[in-house]
């Protein structure tokens, strides 16, 4: 697996339309060139340029209409949505965030149960159309339970919706708004959909944020808006599972806008420092900064396996194969994380450059940070993958070995994803990954690894740590590590990933996981038991002098292979 260079464009596609749309989408922004982006991006210029394009191309309509209801050849595959939203964010998130809203808008209505709406919104892609989810509000931010929107019963069977949604992309412009809400009446949760052109829809304001600033993030409300069972998506149980299942797609796509924005970054610090000559000697020349490189390289690596592996999981998921309910919040969690980690990284390279104007980095260092703190904070999605660790760990099913999945078909499980019953997800046998893999850091992780899977058998949380929210989450950080570490595993065995880079991803888990230990032992109460565990899974990583210079000879032959065009 190799990181994204426009100019020198690789991915694999099994039809021609997926590999035009991706070429034509680089196209576009190069001919636009850096120089315009970072002019509209100062200037909060809204970004019709590009959703003229998205129309003109019928972008959105190709990759995100089921077949079913699609009027150009769409299918909806997260193989090739997942390479898209790395695109997008390589150019600007605020171009990625007009994709991501018309995602989470468009999921209420492919899993809803009204077949007229979502008849009209193949229709509406087809002619170029954005969509906008209407969930969350000013007061109470995405708590569904103290939603105060509501749909008022009438006389005749109609319904007036009231109340005001906050924080909402493409509000102002969408061509539907899937909107959540509740019966005034039954206190039903109800999904329905409203036109902002509509006399009795107001845009109340832009929020103006310091991150996609040419992005329209809208405050609107409904005042007496007229609703029929025409614009209802779904009711009860329906709408709410409708909300959950929506962000389980929606937060997987933020993983790879990061794997963009830190890759862009990468290549622009890379071609500064290789080019800039201080007390005698290139930049790129001083130890700490080819650490630094080949560092970031490797988490950028480890961020792509991971993420296009889960992917995978995703496409192939079943009722009886939830897996990727455990796999999307890691995305969404960790790979944010690492994208903000290599961006930091990079920073004490690039250094005062990094705050340059005229550069893709500023842009980048400013945009980074939002997405581990969208579609629920670092936090919340780690409470839900603690969830899983007992079966993870002990609880080991026999699947069927998962593929790469870069077919053509359309992923409509995700559209009728079965909810609930976390309890019940199985998983394969984690250890099964590390067969064949044998080098130095990654046997150092498996002992850390089989520390962590002993601690839990002979000295697990007590009833008291494990009602201590701060104690949960620093654990469940050592858990993600094994996670994140599986599947990148996986998916370095499907890529042929060269075994200095794999060795090289482990150097810097060995050191996160250590880490980790670390905090737990400086900052939380454990018993005599659990503090020797902590300790025992302190380690370092070994240095493999071979390893890294092949890396890093790799990484130094990235240098001016990509400028974006001014």
């Amino acid at each position: 697996m190799n990181l994204l260079n426009p100019k020198k464009y690789q991915r694999r596609h099994n039809d021609p339309t997926s590999r035009e749309l991706a070429l034509k989408t680089i196209a576009f922004f190069e001919e636009k060139g850096l120089k315009k982006i970072k002019e509209d991006d100062q200037s909060m210029v809204w970004y019709e340029d590009f959703l003229d394009f998205i129309k003109k191309e019928q972008i959105f309509a190709h990759f995100l209409t089921p077949k079913k209801y699609s009027q150009v050849g769409g299918r909806w595959d997260m193989y090739r949505i997942s390479e898209f939203n790395e695109i997008l964010g390589f150019y600007g998130l605020c171009y990625w965030y007009a994709w991501q809203v018309t995602i989470l808008g468009l999921g209420p209505i492919w899993m809803g149960k009204n077949e007229e709406v979502k008849k009209s919104t193949g229709r509406l892609l087809a002619d170029g159309g954005v969509f906008a989810f209407g969930l969350s509000e000013k007061a109470h931010g995405a708590d569904l339970y103290s939603s105060e929107m509501v749909l008022v019963p009438q006389e005749d069977g109609t319904y007036l919706a009231k109340g005001s949604k906050y924080y909402i992309g493409n509000g102002n412009c969408a061509a539907l708004v899937s909107t959540f809400a509740k019966l005034k009446n039954t206190g039903e949760y109800v999904f329905f959909v409203v036109d902002p052109e509509h006399e009795k829809y107001q845009c109340v304001k832009k929020i103006d944020t310091s991150g996609v600033r040419q992005a329209y993030v809208a405050e609107y409300a409904l005042h007496d808006y007229p609703i029929t069972e025409a614009d209802i998506l779904s009711r009860g149980d329906h709408a709410w599972n409708s909300s959950l299942n929506t962000i389980n797609v929606g937060k997987f796509e933020l993983g790879c806008a990061s794997i963009g924005i830190a890759t862009h970054c990468f290549y622009e610090a890379l071609n500064h420092a290789a080019g800039r000559n201080l007390y005698g000697r290139f930049v790129t020349d001083f130890p700490h900064v080819k650490n630094i490189f080949t560092e970031s390289y490797a988490r950028l690596i480890g961020m792509k396996l991971f993420a296009f592996r889960a992917a995978d999981y995703m496409r192939a998921a079943s009722d009886d194969d939830r897996r990727y309910l455990l796999f999307n919040p890691v995305v969404k969690m960790k790979v944010t994380g690492q994208g903000e980690k290599v961006v930091q990284l990079l920073h004490g390279v690039i250094a005062a450059k990094g705050y340059e104007q005229d550069t893709y980095f500023e842009m980048g260092l400013r945009d980074i940070g939002m997405l581990p703190k969208l579609e629920g904070t670092e936090h919340v999605n780690m409470a839900l993958i603690i969830k899983f660790v007992s079966n993870y760990f002990f609880e080991p099913f026999d699947y069927p070995t998962v593929p790469q999945m870069d077919g053509t078909a359309d992923d409509t499980y995700l559209f009728k994803q079965k909810t609930g019953a976390l309890a019940s997800i199985r998983f394969s046998d984690y250890r099964s990954a590390y067969d064949g893999f044998d080098s130095p850091n990654i046997t150092v992780f498996k002992e850390q690894m089989e520390l962590f899977r002993e601690l839990l058998i002979t000295a697990p949380p007590s009833k008291e740590q494990a009602k201590n929210i701060d104690y949960m989450l620093a654990a469940g950080e050592l858990f993600t590590l094994v996670v994140y570490a599986q599947l990148i595993l996986e998916n370095s065995r499907i890529y042929g990933t060269d075994a200095d880079v794999v060795e090289q991803i482990f150097t810097f888990l060995v050191k996160d996981f250590s880490g980790y230990c670390l905090e737990m032992v400086l900052s939380h109460e454990n018993s005599p038991s659990q503090e020797e565990f902590f300790n025992k899974m302190i380690k370092k990583p070994i240095k493999n002098n071979e390893s890294f210079e092949s890396v890093w000879q790799k990484v130094y032959g990235l240098r001016d292979q990509y400028t974006m065009n001014e």
